[in-house]
């Protein structure tokens, strides 16, 4: 996917200006930013869910708006920030949903699109759920449902809006675990909006830092996630630390804190 020369714009505010940006075949970017940066509303964009207020977006050379939505539904897999379970699905039907894109004349789903179903439930360490209202769930378990359908719709490009948000440690490893070998073993590309720096770190390639009034700094993920960008990102200092191969993010003392520490 290309953008070239983005705008984004939220009533008067100027998210993003002129953003020129390639993800590339088994990248993995992490999307960074503050709150109302414009990280939901540039991941919405790229879907295409809503229209850029200037610019371009291609996906595989061809205009995002040229797609038929059919063809878009089977090159790239979107996961919201939140959601609404309005009826009483199982949670192997809402998982089904997902595979809509394939079934060109069928209105049944076959026994593959269950097994690609099945397949991405124990990925996620539901599948022993499946049988479950989707509405009685909890929010990490739902959260790995959802997680699931994304998988399950099989596309090449995943846009993922804060995909570990609800999830225990454990599966939040998992989790990122899974994105790093999808890149590196499938050749998938993920774009995933994520605020914990660390588990970012651990599986992006690369960073697209959003600082919030139009300015942004994209690349390879060491180049652009440093202390001095990180912490004008995020509005609060960051400190680096080097613990063997492993690269650790920490919030640093803010200014007012280290001043009431000079007096105590």
């Amino acid at each position: 996917m290309q953008a070239n020369k983005l705008q984004l714009r939220i009533a008067d505010r100027l998210l993003v200006d002129g953003l020129d940006w390639q993800i590339g075949v088994g990248e993995c970017w992490c999307v960074i930013g503050r709150n109302g940066a414009g990280k939901s509303t540039l991941l919405r964009t790229l879907v295409g869910l809503r229209p850029a207020e200037g610019g371009s977006i291609a996906l595989n050379g061809r205009a995002l708006k040229d797609w038929p939505l059919q063809d878009l539904a089977r090159q790239r897999a979107f996961l919201p920030q939140g959601r609404n379970d309005a009826f009483a699905y199982r949670v192997i039907e809402t998982v089904l949903t997902a595979r809509h894109p394939y079934h060109e004349s069928a209105y049944w789903e076959s026994d593959a699109d269950y097994a690609v179903a099945h397949s991405a439930l124990q990925l996620m360490d539901v599948d022993g759920l499946a049988d479950r209202d989707v509405r009685s769930l909890s929010g990490g378990e739902r959260q790995r449902v959802a997680i699931a359908a994304v998988l399950a719709q099989d596309t090449p490009l995943l846009l993922l809006d804060e995909p570990t948000s609800a999830l225990d440690l454990a599966h939040q490893v998992s989790v990122m675990s899974l994105l790093d070998k999808l890149c590196r073993e499938q050749k998938k590309s993920v774009v995933m909006v994520s605020h914990d720096l660390n588990l970012a770190h651990s599986v992006a390639t690369h960073a697209l830092l959003l600082m919030g009034d139009g300015r942004w700094f994209a690349g390879a993920v060491d180049e652009v996630m440093q202390a001095s960008l990180l912490s004008e990102c995020l509005g609060h200092p960051i400190e680096i630390i080097k613990h063997g191969t492993r690269t650790i993010y920490l919030a640093g003392d803010s200014e007012h804190e280290v001043k009431k520490n000079e007096y105590e």
